[in-house]
């Protein structure tokens, strides 16, 4: 693989903490890239908010503002694992939809490509910078601009059940599963324009556990234990 795109879900960040970070998961994390940089290969990174900030907490929150909540949450999520991967010896950058003063550059495909030409690990923070999409969404935007080979979905959750495992013991995990199936099961992998956009696109997508032993290593170089969603 020469590019690929890493999701990695805000609650994954937060480890057994459940919320804000726990830095031995974000340095397992950070130390699992800097290997595939060392391969040549180009890393992309979104995170999700869910560590700080999942939907609207209350009816007086206006859900447009709500959305602008989590997208900042999603900045912060960067900057700290970002900060974290240069603490390993990676070049890093920050790229959003909108302005944030110093702190991020603006995102165009061509300021993202020379990053990833300089070997620097690419985060996409602020989702697509609009309410009413989700992270997955602008993960899914993200890889097909950037043209990435895949997008890595790490969760807290090790791959795709046709149940939630959490309440159904019995639910079955996919080894794979076509996006005609999850849109039509509505197995609710990623949000249901996410879906469609990756499936509109041939991106396809796989799911694992961040917490399995050098999980990101593995799927990249072929020793796969989670879910493969084909287009």
């Amino acid at each position: 693989m020469r590019r690929i795109l890493l999701k990695l879900s805000g609650e994954a960040l937060a480890g057994d903490r459940k919320t804000g970070f726990d830095e031995a998961t974000v340095r397992g994390v950070a130390l699992q890239v800097k290997q595939l940089v060392e391969d040549g290969i180009q890393v992309g990174i979104v995170t999700g908010g869910g560590n700080f900030w999942r939907g609207r907490t209350s009816e007086n929150i206006d859900r447009t503002k709500a959305d602008q909540i989590g997208m900042l949450a999603t900045v912060m999520n960067c900057i700290y694992v970002s900060e974290i991967f240069r603490s390993e010896g990676m070049k890093t950058s920050i790229l959003t939809p909108f302005e944030c003063g110093t702190f991020t550059k603006l995102f165009s495909k061509d300021r993202a490509n020379k990053y990833f030409e300089q070997g620097q690990v690419v985060f996409f923070a602020g989702g697509t910078g609009h309410p009413c999409f989700s992270t997955d969404t602008g993960a899914v935007l993200r890889a097909v601009e950037v043209e990435a080979e895949v997008i890595l979905l790490a969760k807290a959750i090790d791959g795709v059940y046709d149940d939630d495992p959490g309440r159904n013991p019995a639910a079955k995990k996919y080894d794979t599963v076509t996006i005609e199936e999850v849109i039509e099961k509505n197995l609710q992998v990623v949000d249901m324009t996410a879906s469609i956009m990756a499936r509109d696109n041939h991106m396809p997508m796989w799911v694992f556990g961040l917490k399995g032993e050098n999980s990101i290593v593995n799927a990249v170089k072929g020793r796969f234990t989670g879910t493969r969603i084909l287009v």
